[in-house]
């Protein structure tokens, strides 16, 4: 055994290919039925039991805990994809998956790793040309009917499909209340400034949008008032309750007396606070500590509102909106307590209202931005939670959509059309990347394939009407309007989805695209694997193996 050895096994060349292609395909298989508008849902128990019912392929990936480190660069991909876009998480992992395993066959085929990179990165480069100059269409001239139909193609899929009129409307006129303009005059859409809120009980369609910020917290005493006009908002994250001496700290007293004095000086130091606060002209304030009965006596004295153990989330979020200063202390550089009229926020009114079952204190009209809260009702716990996630990636697809102002059609009508125009463009090539452009425009056809046999249809059958009816488009000039053609999953046929009105973002596709030809190149890099061994502990035996061989005895 060398010097150079390495205490590990050492897996190269073809072996660990076929490893990390099997890697990737079995991640892939776990997604694969749940893509598409007829996708099916996953059931996810964790090692303590707790139940997720998802269609959401980063939420599935994300749950799940793979050992192999390939098969986690494809859940990291997905969690990206969640990220960057919010929506097509499925797809980009199955096309990252078919990608590989076609490089792979070239690579068993004596074709260079390298050459297939390169080629790869060229096609990724063409199609995402390709989708921006022929297969855009401006959501300006669409109108809003456009923005509607993207959040009803993300919902199709999800379990709100049924009633995606109803949450898709919901969506965009939640993304239209939270309107910000930046300095550069661009419109932007924050989608964090949607407070989603569940409550279980009564039928999916019960679901209100709300404009204004809600807060699932109600008033800490019910002799507060329940409206305030005018409110100005005071942010805190410390506890308003009688102070305490800290832990360790001894104070030797020997007059009675004076030990009054300590308590009544610790219901005043709180006392101060509070009235600073108040003198500050605050008449709403939440924490997120808490504030004890004796506290809350000073706010109901002054006619304010007092709200306790919001969550410090929520709080940021408010103090965004309303112009407020998050609090963390009244310390002020000099060491001493202030609260300045600057650190609060403002907003028209501040109301607790019974929506639905609940309670819920709702900030409207805050001055500096726009805010819009859901709340989502539905029959138990698994389903709100899928509810959630839907509305999430829904209101993703609408900032895309509105942001970008791009559309594309839907139901594989773009992978179809890139399969033909790559095919087309990898002939016209001499160089070695032919063959590897000509498998990443086969590896595109992969989601047209999984939508139909998702969708209980011949999918050999629909995938070649498909294709004849892109490659008609872009051969023959006068029938150029056959290349918005996709699959109606619902009929088993092929159809305009333009007329139709299946539309994704444009830039969720390129991203995809993007995303899946990098992974693909990643993992296509390996060629060799050492897994290093675990050290093992040599140490002296312990307590328990002494008393077992009898050595303590006597």
């Amino acid at each position: 055994m060398s010097a150079l050895t390495v205490s590990g096994t050492r897996t190269s060349g073809a072996s660990i290919r076929e490893q990390n292609v099997m890697a990737a395909s079995s991640i892939a298989n776990i997604v694969k039925s749940s893509l598409g508008p007829v996708g099916l849902d996953k059931m996810l128990v964790d090692d303590i039991g707790d139940v997720t019912v998802t269609n959401d392929g980063a939420t599935i990936l994300k749950l799940l805990e793979v050992e192999h480190p390939a098969a986690k660069v494809l859940c990291e991909l997905a969690d990206l994809q969640d990220q960057e876009v919010g929506d097509g998480t499925t797809s980009v992992v199955i096309m990252a998956a078919e990608l590989l395993k076609n490089a792979d066959e070239l690579v068993k085929q004596k074709i260079h790793p390298t050459s297939v990179i390169s080629g790869y990165r060229l096609a990724c480069k063409e199609a995402c040309k390709y989708i921006q100059e022929h297969l855009t269409i401006n959501v300006e001239e669409l109108g809003r009917e456009a923005i509607l139909n993207a959040a009803k193609t993300s919902m199709s899929s999800k379990l709100i499909g049924r009633d995606c009129e109803f949450f898709a409307d919901m969506v965009v006129n939640a993304a239209m209340a939270i309107k910000v303009t930046d300095p550069m005059g661009k419109s932007r859409y924050p989608i964090k400034a949607v407070n989603v809120l569940k409550a279980h009980g009564r039928s999916a369609l019960e679901s209100v949008l709300v404009h204004g910020y809600a807060l699932n917290c109600i008033v800490a005493s019910q002799a507060m008032k329940k409206r305030i006009p005018n409110a100005k908002i005071a942010c805190l994250d410390f506890n308003l309750m009688k102070a305490k001496m800290h832990l360790g700290v001894h104070v030797i007293v020997e007059d009675p007396d004076k030990l009054d004095a300590i308590r009544q000086r610790e219901s005043d130091i709180t006392k101060e606070r509070i009235e600073k606060i108040l003198s500050a002209g605050a008449n709403v304030v939440l924490t997120t500590g808490g504030i004890d009965d004796l506290c809350l006596k000073y706010f109901v004295e002054a006619g304010a509102m007092a709200v306790r153990r919001c969550k410090k989330q929520d709080l940021k979020r408010i103090a965004k909106a309303t112009g407020a200063t998050f609090i963390s202390t009244l310390a002020n550089l000099e060491g001493e307590e202030s609260f300045d009229a600057s650190m609060l926020g403002s907003a028209e009114e501040v109301v607790q209202e019974r929506i639905c079952d609940d309670e819920l204190l709702l900030i409207k009209s805050p001055k500096v931005r726009s805010a819009a809260s859901i709340i989502l009702r539905g029959a138990n716990d698994f389903m709100c939670d899928e509810m959630e996630r839907s509305m999430h990636d829904s209101l993703c697809v609408v900032k895309r959509v509105l942001e970008s102002k791009t559309v594309v059609p839907g139901g594989g009508c773009v992978e179809a059309a890139l399969s033909i125009y790559l095919e087309n463009f990898a002939t016209s090539l001499s160089s070695r990347e032919q063959l590897a452009i000509a498998e990443f425009a086969n590896s595109l056809l992969i989601i047209p394939k999984i939508l139909a046999v998702n969708a209980a249809q011949d999918s050999t059958e629909l995938v070649a009407k498909l294709r004849a009816y892109h490659n008609t488009s872009q051969i023959n000039a006068d029938h150029k309007h056959l290349k918005w053609v996709g699959l109606d999953l619902r009929k088993g046929e092929v159809r305009d989805n333009k007329k139709a009105g299946v539309f994704e973002p444009a830039i969720c596709k390129i991203k995809s695209l993007k995303f899946a030809t990098e992974a693909a190149i990643t993992i296509l890099r390996i060629d060799d694997m050492i897994k290093l061994n675990p050290e093992s502990k040599q140490g002296g035996r312990s307590y328990q193996d002494a008393v077992a061989a009898g050595e303590l005895d006597g």
